[in-house]
């Protein structure tokens, strides 16, 4: 089976001509492909502030535009809205939608220690559990701190350490216990895909880092683009429209997969064609999870 994977920072469904228009993105989606999983950053949810919002729940209108997918949302903003006479709160985050069968839901507050040099906010990941070829897989989307290189280190730090983390319970083959309760065991395989806005480009320290071995010899994560496409500069994902904020395109969105599932990747591609949000869709096919 070959599954196709969607990562995309939305930047709160603003296109590049301002508007915010979470029904264009729906429609960008589905002309782009027919994808089994998608990966989205920066969806908020009554942030009037935010330019051109109008406190819109993108969360709830995203996941109705895909119905035959399973809506996954992972707010990692979640605040008090004083002034909404509705007394609705504020919320920013990530959200995944699956068509695959979702076994296991992780949401992940990254650390965020404190910097007095720049104004951040918190960051997380969403690590669904999904099951592909009748063997579970781990798929995770991030998006990192862009202002803080303490903070973002740190978050990197964290999405490593989530790696060591699930070998442990990929190996046990004990019994299930407690079945059809809380503390029953469930799959937390090392095969394993991070993917979103990281916000570092490819020639930094923190791009090398994350491809670094991980004790144990456990599968360290490679960067899909270059097995996909060896010896190619990965092309740039953000600012290739918007020049106001991004005065030069580069890349900081990428596919890192765990070693064990380098020869499942077929094709990794930007989507160049769209000017939805400052930043472009990339594209993971992968195959053959069965062997």
């Amino acid at each position: 089976m070959t599954i196709e994977i969607l990562t995309w920072n939305l930047q709160w469904c603003r296109g590049c001509d301002g508007r915010v228009d979470p029904g264009r993105i729906i429609r960008t989606i589905r002309e782009l492909g027919d994808f089994d999983l998608l990966c989205l950053q920066e969806i908020a949810d009554n942030f009037v502030g935010l330019a051109g919002s109008q406190g819109e729940n993108q969360f709830d209108l995203l996941a109705a535009g895909f119905p035959e997918y399973q809506a996954l949302c992972a707010p990692v903003v979640d605040t008090a809205a004083v002034h909404d006479p509705l007394g609705r709160r504020r919320r920013f985050g990530n959200m995944m939608l699956s068509r695959l069968p979702v076994l296991a839901v992780f949401r992940h507050l990254l650390p965020w220690p404190y910097d007095p040099s720049f104004t951040d906010m918190q960051r997380g990941a969403l690590e669904l559990v999904v099951q592909v070829d009748g063997r579970p897989l781990r798929v995770t989307t991030t998006h990192l701190g862009y202002y803080s290189g303490l903070q973002r280190s740190a978050q990197l730090e964290a999405l490593r350490e989530l790696q060591e983390q699930a070998a442990p319970h990929d190996a046990d083959r004990s019994e299930a216990r407690r079945a059809g309760g809380p503390y029953e065991r469930i799959a937390r395989p090392v095969s394993s895909i991070v993917c979103g806005d990281f916000n570092f480009p490819p020639d930094s320290a923190e791009y090398a880092r994350m491809q670094q071995p991980l004790p144990g010899n456990l599968p360290a994560y490679r960067d899909a683009w270059h097995l996909a496409n060896p010896g190619q500069p990965h092309a740039h994902t953000v600012g290739l429209y918007d020049r106001a904020q991004w005065p030069e395109p580069f890349a900081c969105d990428f596919f890192f997969v765990s070693q064990d599932l380098a020869p499942r990747v077929r094709a990794v591609r930007v989507e160049s064609r769209t000017d939805a949000s400052d930043h472009q869709p990339l594209i993971l096919r992968l195959a053959d999870l069965s062997a």
